[in-house]
C-alpha cells in the first residue's frame, strides 16, 4: 500500500475540474479501468506471460514490469469484432456520473511557488479509428484496445491559467480566459470514437499532426451529446517529487507504474482481421498510461520536438 498523501486534494482542482461532452454518436463510453484486466490477459508478442498473478489487478498490475514491461500488452480474451459489451463502457447518467465505473484518475503535482499542474485522465475500453472515403481509399484505420486521454489545468496560486487537450499524438493548449466553461469548470468535447479531446464543438481534421484544419482526410467529430462529469468517479493522487502516486483516498496504486500497453498489440499482417493500406493499419496497439504523459512538464504542452502555443483564442 503506497503512503498517503500529504494533504487532501486542493479544492480547486475540483472547483476547475473539466466536465466532458461526449459525441451523441459515440457508443463507446468512458470504462472502468479495473474492468479491463477482467477482459484481458498479458501478453508480450502475441503469447501469454508465463508467471503473471491471476487475477490482475489495480493493486497489482506493474508486477509485470519484471515480466516484460514496455513489451507487456493487456490483449482482450474476446475477438474484438464480434464487438463484446465491455467494450462499449458506461453511459453517464443524468448528474453525469458513470455508476459503477471508476473511469477517471486525477494527478496534482504541486511543483512548489504556487505553481500547480493537475492532471485529468479519462479511460475507455476501445478507440475507434477515423473512416476515410477519398478517392480509392476507403476503409476505418487506427482502432485498438484501451484509451487513455487527458487534460492538464496549470493553476497559480490556486487559479486556473491554461489547460491542456489531448488529441491523438499531440494536443492543443488554450489560456484558461479563452476556454468555454460551464460555471466554473472548463468544458472539453471527446471526438467520435477516438475520444480525443477538443476545446469547441464541431469537425477536427488531423491529418497533418499538430495541425488542425476545419476539415480534412481524417476527421473527429465533437457535439454535445451526453455530458460527463469525470470526476465523480475517480481516483486521485498526489505526483510526489521522489516521482510516486500518493494516493487522497484508499485507491490503487499500482497500476499507475504499470509499463506496459493497456491493449492489444497491433494485429499481424497474416491476422484475418487486419486491414492495410499504404502503410495505415485497421488494428493498431493499445496505449500506454498516465505514467507516461510527462507529468512534471516545463510548459503546459508536452516536450515532443513541437512548439508549445498557448492560444488566447478558441478554434479547430
Amino acid at each position: 500500500m503506497a503512503a498517503p498523501a500529504s494533504a487532501p486534494i486542493p479544492d480547486y482542482v475540483l472547483t476547475y475540474a473539466p466536465v466532458i461532452w461526449l459525441q451523441s454518436q459515440d457508443p463507446y463510453y468512458p470504462s472502468d479501468i479495473g474492468a479491463q484486466l477482467i477482459h484481458t490477459k498479458p501478453e508480450v508478442n502475441y503469447a501469454p506471460v508465463q508467471g503473471a498473478p491471476s487475477p490482475l489487478t489495480l493493486d497489482n498490475l506493474d508486477s509485470l514490469n519484471a515480466l516484460g514491461n514496455t513489451s507487456v500488452f493487456l490483449t482482450s480474451v474476446d475477438d474484438i469484432t464480434t464487438n463484446p459489451s465491455w467494450l462499449n463502457g458506461v453511459a453517464p447518467d443524468a448528474s453525469g456520473k458513470t455508476n459503477g465505473a471508476v473511469s477517471c484518475v486525477i494527478v496534482v503535482n504541486d511543483k512548489g511557488d504556487g505553481n500547480v499542474d493537475a492532471f485529468y485522465f479519462y479511460f475507455y475500453a476501445y478507440n475507434q479509428g477515423n473512416y476515410v472515403n477519398f478517392l480509392f481509399v476507403h476503409g476505418e484505420f487506427g482502432d485498438h484496445v484501451g484509451d487513455w486521454e487527458h487534460n492538464m489545468i496549470r493553476f497559480s496560486n490556486g487559479k486556473p491559467t491554461a489547460v491542456w487537450f489531448s488529441q491523438h499524438n499531440n494536443g492543443e493548449a488554450f489560456t484558461w480566459d479563452a476556454v468555454e466553461k460551464r460555471g466554473n469548470r472548463v468544458v472539453g468535447y471527446s471526438a467520435k470514437g477516438s475520444h480525443a479531446t477538443y476545446a469547441i464543438k464541431g469537425t477536427h481534421d488531423h491529418t497533418i499532426p499538430n495541425f488542425n484544419l476545419p476539415k480534412g482526410l481524417l476527421n473527429d467529430q465533437t457535439d454535445q451529446g451526453k455530458l460527463w462529469d469525470p470526476i465523480l468517479s475517480a481516483y486521485s493522487y498526489q505526483y510526489t517529487s521522489a516521482k510516486t502516486f500518493a494516493p487522497y483516498g484508499n485507491y490503487p496504486t499500482a497500476y499507475l507504474n504499470y509499463g506496459g500497453q493497456w491493449g492489444d498489440q497491433q494485429y499481424k499482417d497474416s491476422d484475418s482481421r487486419q486491414k492495410s493500406l499504404f502503410g495505415e493499419y485497421k488494428y493498431v496497439s493499445g496505449p500506454n498510461g498516465p505514467i507516461f504523459k510527462q507529468l512534471d512538464r516545463k510548459n503546459v504542452c508536452p516536450d515532443n520536438g513541437n512548439a508549445c502555443i498557448v492560444r488566447p483564442i478558441l478554434g479547430p
